[in-house]
């Protein structure tokens, strides 16, 4: 008889980065591809989008995060200026060279004018799908918020319906709600073990094991963080000698995996924005009573800040201060996707109030499509040798 093979913490960890790492950017699958229970795809552009939804009707959701630095524009560029940013064109770039063929639907948000335009551009080139606008309010400080949110969410419900021929009850929105608290509070650990030790888990690490999601079902998801998190626990790694950073800018359009590994060599990010309509809501939303007026309560009372939404209660300074605060980072790397007019806009009051706070913060620019990273890696290696030579 065989002796059971020992467990390697090292060995389940690098198992569950690579089955990660292979979904990060897998095609959109087929109908004969589809997990059990599924039957098809739906589409949504970030930054959040009540995946709940999709999948109590049986869609698997699928974020639309554009094509990454190894998509060549070949017809993007006849519908959109080349001043938009890189993720509005190479995913509508996908849509337009078939990867994208077999949603169901796509749905977008007013975000910003790019990203909303995008919903005209799929109805007119795929008729076939369903192509919407998920109407989230900027402000959600006015009284009737919550009421209006959960109108929209009714409407999409009602849209999905029709579109799968199935009905889409309460109870199933209710059980769909609890999967996705599991994976919040998954989620959540995996940042706070970040914070708490951060030589553990990089960003690049936590950033592969956030981004599956993408493109898997949220119950698989779940079990493949259980694991990472047990396995990432009993690392021994040695803490290094490198100044602990938060990093913002990366609410929609997301940096080259090679702009994190270059970061992660010269500094520890303790906190970040990246995939943030992930982890929207950051607390359980209660899987009791109506289930879409708890969603919609959520996305208000519970939920994560962000350039494109507008909430007195969440200032753009006082939400930056409170993640530094938080994760005791010693300073920030403020970032914005190349012509991203919300992220820019952001960067200017982040810099402006850290320099009255007299916290050391870098500025980098990006845009998906990146391919080189020797300059910002001087960047980053200066700056990370002058926060040494301060805290010591």
């Amino acid at each position: 008889m065989n002796a059971p093979i020992p467990y390697n913490h090292e060995t389940e960890l690098n198992e569950v980065l690579e089955r990660c790492n292979q979904v990060r950017m897998a095609p959109v699958p087929d109908a004969d591809a589809l997990p059990d229970g599924f039957t098809g795809t739906l589409g949504h552009f970030p930054v959040y989008f009540p995946e709940e939804i999709a999948h109590a009707a049986g869609l698997l959701p699928i974020n639309v995060l554009g094509g990454g630095n190894r998509l060549e524009l070949k017809h993007a560029d006849a519908h959109m200026g080349s001043f938009v940013c890189s993720i509005c064109r190479s995913t509508a770039e996908l849509g337009l060279n078939g990867s994208l063929q077999g949603l169901t639907g796509f749905i977008t948000h007013p975000i910003c004018d790019a990203s909303k335009h995008l919903a005209g551009i799929w109805a007119r080139n795929f008729p076939e799908q369903l192509a919407q606008i998920l109407y989230l309010p900027q402000n959600v400080n006015t009284p009737g918020a919550v009421r209006y949110i959960a109108s929209e969410y009714q409407r999409l419900r009602g849209e999905l319906e029709k579109r799968t021929g199935r009905s889409i009850d309460d109870e199933a929105l209710r059980a769909s709600i609890r999967i996705y608290n599991q994976n919040r509070r998954l989620l959540r650990e995996l940042y706070a073990l970040r914070r708490d030790e951060p030589w553990k888990l990089s960003c690049t690490e936590s950033y592969i094991l956030t981004r599956a999601r993408t493109r898997m079902p949220c119950e698989e998801h779940n079990a493949l963080l259980g694991r990472a998190l047990d396995a990432i626990r009993q690392r021994s790694l040695r803490a290094q000698d490198k100044p602990r950073v938060v990093f913002v800018g990366g609410f929609c359009e997301q940096p080259p995996l090679e702009m994190l590994e270059t970061i992660d060599d010269n500094c520890y990010v303790v906190d970040d924005d990246l995939l943030i309509g992930l982890r929207w809501i950051t607390e359980d939303v209660p899987d009791t009573g109506d289930p879409i007026w708890a969603l919609a309560e959520s996305f208000v009372e519970r939920s994560a800040a962000s350039p494109v939404q507008h909430d007195e209660r969440k200032t753009k300074e006082a939400y930056l201060m409170e993640m530094i605060r938080a994760s005791k980072a010693d300073a920030a790397i403020l970032t914005a996707a190349k012509f991203c007019e919300p992220g820019l806009d952001e960067q200017v009051a982040w810099s402006k109030h850290l320099d009255q706070e007299h916290i050391a913060y870098l500025v980098l620019e990006f845009e998906e499509k990146m391919t080189s990273f020797e300059q910002m890696g001087m960047q980053l290696e200066t700056f990370a040798e002058s926060q040494l030579f301060a805290l010591a």
